[in-house]
């Protein structure tokens, strides 16, 4: 369980440099102390029931074949409509187009 919470604090030490390389370490430190600890199953499944949508990411990459770029993205729209507007969202309407080339190219 230590190693587990090294890696968890490493994925936080880690988490303010650029790039998403915080929270796959720290979805690893999860994975390592959940697997070794009733205790922090049983916090994991109480911070689940309390607040379903922060914890369903790290459920996703805990699984034994992890969805990475999907949540990825899904994680960064997130945090986009967080904190821009609406009207402001350059990767909501970079995905719209994307969506309307491949579209476009299985037609």
């Amino acid at each position: 369980m230590a190693v587990g919470f090294l890696v968890i604090l490493l994925g936080v030490l880690i988490a303010p440099l650029p790039g998403p390389g915080g929270v796959p370490v720290i979805a690893l430190g999860l994975v390592i102390v959940l697997r070794n600890s009733w205790w922090a199953k049983r916090q994991f499944i109480r911070a689940q029931r309390a607040r379903p949508n922060w914890v369903y990411p790290f459920r996703r990459l805990m699984r034994k074949k992890p969805e990475i770029a999907p949540v990825f993205w899904q994680q960064t729209l997130r945090a986009e409509k967080m904190v821009l507007r609406r009207r402001r969202r350059p990767l909501a309407r970079f995905r719209r187009r994307l969506r309307r080339a491949w579209r476009a190219l299985r037609q």
